[in-house]
């Protein structure tokens, strides 16, 4: 039975980050000029280097399959750097904002659809310990924030 609880979770995780982006935070969004929504949605993927704690021994219960653990942690720190470079160009209103933010949520997207696929494929659910708490509680949040990314770039073209 333990192995539904991480797309348990993840289902929860997404109804409820669902209804935050929504109802919440899409009016304020909305009312926000230029870049700075994009900013706001982006931010929180410059922590996903955290996706790295996949590869170290002793922060998940066993190791990791390498087919699940190695694409998940180097498309983390790829989303977490292209994130960090979106937020700049739209900190500075560069000309390429938009399209490294396109680039940006797109390869992130990618990377949790892949990770997502590939750790159910191979049930790491049991073998993550701590980093559980990555699929279960930040991926939810991170893929609505791709999902409002989305919405505020296709608004603005």
């Amino acid at each position: 039975m333990h192995e539904l609880f991480l797309p348990l979770s993840l289902t929860l995780g997404l109804a409820m980050w669902g209804i935050v982006g929504w109802w919440l935070l899409n009016p304020w969004l909305d009312s926000l000029a230029g870049n700075r929504a994009l900013g706001v949605l982006v931010f929180p993927h410059i922590m996903r280097y955290i996706g790295l704690s996949f590869l170290i021994a002793g922060v998940t219960a066993q190791p990791l399959d390498p087919r699940f653990a190695s694409p998940a942690a180097w498309g983390d720190l790829a989303a977490a750097l292209l994130a960090l470079v979106a937020l700049i160009a739209l900190a500075r209103d560069w000309f390429l904002a938009r399209p490294v933010t396109w680039l940006f949520s797109i390869v992130g997207t990618l990377d949790f659809a892949i990770a997502l696929v590939q750790g159910l494929r191979f049930n790491e659910a049991a073998a993550m310990g701590a980093t559980y708490y990555i699929p279960a509680v930040a991926v939810p949040m991170l893929l609505v924030s791709h999902a409002l990314v989305f919405r505020q770039l296709l608004r603005s073209r």
